[in-house]
């Protein structure tokens, strides 16, 4: 049966926060403003479940403020082209995967970082679903650059928000918390989708949560595949959706130094600086399905990774891995521990302040 791989960008393939590392570059204190807005979304997505609301809508709620600092679809592009950073493997891997089948990538990110990927990647543009925009088309008067200035540092200033373990409500918040999000809801919902630029909100679609789903949908559809034909990789909250919908319909859900978000959704967890391991659960899932890529996960065994590689690129690419992955299956049993390890792992290798976002 033909079978196709599905990966999320920043986390499995590169390390980049792309949206945070531009709003960090060119606004004031914007890694404050954007990990803010980040910890917000997570609320709205996970804890409000605010009508309409997805999570990863942090990249089209921060657009207003780079287009108060003048940043244009080109700065966006040369930006991202000047630092972008791969996952160790990246480009080998995903030729492995495509000279076995057909591999795509369904990422949050904005467009112009996407088509930077693809290029250094030599991998195929039309086999991604990314957030699609162009910055240059929104106007914004004086007036609103110095309101949305203003609004940016105010923002960057509030106390970071703590989502209390198993909150279902806003009431479950600490009353700081809670005026917190009370304030940022009237200042996106209010004061800035009030705005000419606010139009951004109703016309940017991010590409997360729910959106990810509809694309593997799309994407088993073309190929008229089962759902239980498509192997997942993710990282985030963003991907949660994604997880449910494939591992729901009997397909395969990887975590790749995900955040809990992630490792709760997800059947292997994976923990690495190096992508290789991911070619090798995709070449095992690819030519012979689900229960055998999970009986290689649940075996722990070096010797067992090594014993299913039958490539001469990956056994080459293999033997240089010096620091060896950790691969195991979720249960209710280590999901605790594995949740706390994935996460630490991943502020390893992508960075404490990327890292930590949702």
């Amino acid at each position: 049966m033909k079978r196709v791989f599905v990966s999320d960008c920043e986390g499995p393939i590169s390390k980049n926060d792309n949206a945070f590392e531009l709003t960090a570059h060119f606004v004031p204190d914007g890694d404050n403003l954007f990990s803010i807005v980040s910890k917000y979304d997570d609320v709205l997505a996970d804890v409000v479940k605010k009508p309409g609301y997805n999570a990863g809508d942090t990249l089209k709620l921060i657009l207003p403020f780079l287009k108060a600092y003048e940043v244009t679809d080109k700065k966006m592009q040369e930006f991202s082209a000047q630092n972008l950073l791969l996952i160790a493997g990246s480009k080998d891997t995903l030729k492995h995967i495509r000279s076995l089948s057909d591999a795509f990538i369904v990422s949050t990110s904005y467009e112009h970082y996407i088509r930077v990927l693809c290029k250094t990647l030599e991998f195929p543009f039309e086999n991604t679903y990314c957030t699609r925009f162009s910055l240059n088309k929104y106007a914004i008067t004086q007036q609103e650059t110095i309101q949305l200035k203003e609004k940016a540092q105010e923002i960057s200033s509030m106390p970071m928000i703590t989502i209390p373990p198993k909150a279902k409500s806003l009431k479950d918040f600490s009353n700081r918390d809670q005026e917190t999000v009370k304030r940022l809801d009237k200042i996106f919902w209010m004061e800035i989708a009030g705005m000419d630029c606010g139009r951004i909100f109703s016309e940017v679609k991010t590409v997360g949560g729910v959106q990810k789903a509809q694309a593997i949908r799309e994407v088993v559809s073309k190929f008229l595949l089962p759902l239980s034909s498509v192997m997942y990789v993710g990282d985030s909250i963003t991907d949660v959706e994604a997880f449910r919908l494939v591992r729901e319909n009997g397909g395969l859900t990887v975590s790749f130094n995900g955040n809990d978000y992630a490792v709760r959704n997800a059947e292997i967890a994976i923990l690495a600086e190096n992508n290789t391991v991911t070619a090798i659960l995709a070449d095992v899932f690819l030519k012979h399905g689900k229960a055998q890529t999970l009986k290689l996960a649940e075996s722990k065994s070096t010797q067992a990774l090594k014993n299913r590689i039958v490539s001469p690129d990956l056994a080459e690419r293999f033997s240089t891995n010096h620091a060896f992955p950790k691969v195991q299956i979720v249960t209710a049993q280590n999901m605790e521990l594995l949740s706390k390890e994935s996460s630490e792992y991943r502020k390893k290798v992508r960075g404490e302040a990327v890292g930590k976002l949702g």
